[in-house]
């Protein structure tokens, strides 16, 4: 019987070793290697830390969020040191922190963003429950703030908003995604910063959107020039309505909805030539027992067919916009553990981290929905926290076997993967508060950076008094 270990050369090199075999569907070899040759990021000689490599530690730092970078290499190259356990020195020693930091910088952030926009795509069929509306692929449109390391570089690239309070504690970086509501599968991302607002970024993931979507936002995001750009991409939009936007009824439709004019444009005498009709659902909740009851809502639509799309199906489908919300806390929370702030301390390395983590995140849902699309069920019902737990246990096990038992090896994974199912999730029904508590110490301020050192002793500087 033929050996199950993988063989390996007698001078193997880690420019020609693959460590990333797990997910190897979801980011193959030959594009990761087409990539650096795109971007020239691939050096012509074979360093200890290889570009291939050095790819693939920037995406698996966001498995590994609370382990220094020379022990994610080190977790990286755990099956390929075992298999050289019998020989004398082992080709695949783990690089030291300055050549870890030095082949981070030295790959940059565009070949993530590269490999990003090359990979990701949606991943819903037709048949997967839940990814589809009125025959429309659920898309959702929102963005976010990231805390980034209080450093001059960080605050000068990407800003430290400022309230009535003053300026906040850490530099803030805006992110603005586009999702795949039925498979948690971030499309499109973009960054900027913070002070960029999220409809400029909005307007930059148009690129992504094609006929046959339906495009989710929320009151946040309503510009009637955003509707107009999406509409004429093919794809119909469902969005909450701000209160102040008035949408007189131009016909009243037998469901209860309306059809209204949506005018764009700032120039006032044309603005009657600009117009686009648009359908509108005013409604409110009559259950004491959830937030907003008794309040009005409206929610806007281009879908004008009370036949295809019911005023009630609206408001109900309305909700797969908060599936954004949990991919973005599926990030925050369970990949990188709550880290109140990413790693870098430089602005090329917070790019290149923030699209490691997208690829990380959408490498785990793509390999969750394959698992569900082999059982025919929702890749929602699949548990996020256990996945990432079977993939980083997994990275070893695929280094350590021949590709000849990868099939059997990935196989047992998925089956694993849906082992763990959650239970139906019930209906949203969390108020919009946040909690808040004073503190006694004064918030800080530029001139706390860098605090001045003592000039004496601590003994020398104590004066006792009577």
């Amino acid at each position: 019987m033929p050996s199950i270990l993988r063989p390996l050369p007698s001078t193997p090199r880690l420019d020609e070793v693959a460590v990333f075999d797990a997910l190897e569907r979801v980011l193959p070899r030959a594009t990761l290697r087409a990539v650096l040759v795109e971007r020239r990021a691939r050096a012509p000689r074979c360093r200890k830390l290889p570009a291939e490599l050095a790819l693939l530690l920037a995406v698996s730092m966001a498995l590994y969020p609370h382990e220094a970078l020379e022990r994610v290499l080190g977790k990286l190259l755990r099956g390929l040191r075992l298999l050289c356990l019998h020989r004398r020195a082992s080709p695949f020693e783990a690089a030291t922190k300055g050549a870890i930091c030095q082949a981070r910088y030295r790959l940059g952030a565009r070949p993530l963003a590269r490999l990003f926009r090359q990979v990701c795509r949606p991943l819903a069929t037709p048949s997967t429950p839940g990814a589809f509306l009125f025959d429309l692929r659920t898309m959702a449109l929102d963005s976010t703030l990231e805390a980034l390391p209080d450093t001059p570089a960080n605050a000068r690239a990407f800003g430290r908003p400022a309230n009535q309070h003053g300026a906040v504690g850490f530099p803030l970086v805006r992110g603005v995604y586009l999702l795949e509501c039925g498979t948690h599968a971030v499309v499109d991302a973009g960054f900027w910063p913070a002070a960029v607002s999220e409809h400029r970024g909005a307007r930059r993931l148009l690129r992504s959107i094609t006929p046959g979507m339906l495009v989710l936002w929320d009151c946040g995001l309503h510009s009637a020039e955003l509707i107009t750009a999406v509409h004429q991409r093919g794809a119909h939009v469902l969005s909450r309505v701000p209160s102040g936007v008035r949408l007189p009824v131009a016909e009243p439709l037998a469901d209860g909805s309306y059809l209204a004019w949506l005018t764009t444009g700032k120039d006032w005498a044309r603005r009657r030539h600009r117009r686009r009709l648009v359908r509108v659902v005013a409604y409110t909740l009559t259950d004491p027992a959830r937030p907003g009851t008794g309040q009005r809502h409206r929610l806007l639509t281009t879908l004008l067919d009370p036949s295809q799309a019911p005023a009630t199906d609206l408001v109900v489908g309305y909700h797969a916009r908060w599936e954004i919300e949990v991919s973005l806390d599926e990030q925050a929370t369970h990949l990188r553990q709550a880290r109140p702030r990413l790693r870098s301390h430089k602005p090329l390395g917070v790019l290149q981290e923030l699209y490691g983590l997208l690829l990380a995140h959408y490498a785990v849902r793509a390999t969750m929905a394959e698992a569900a699309a082999e059982a025919d069920l929702d890749p929602r019902r699949l548990s996020f926290v256990h996945a990432v737990q079977l993939i980083t246990d997994a990275l070893p096990e695929f280094q350590l076997v021949a590709p000849a038992v990868h099939p059997a090896l990935y196989a047992r994974l998925l089956a694993d993967l849906r082992r763990h199912q959650l239970p139906p999730r019930a209906d949203r029904q969390n108020p919009r508060v946040l909690r808040f508590r004073r503190r006694k110490y004064p918030p800080k301020r530029p001139a706390h950076t860098p605090w001045p050192q003592p000039t004496k002793p601590f003994r020398q500087a104590i004066q006792l008094l009577i």
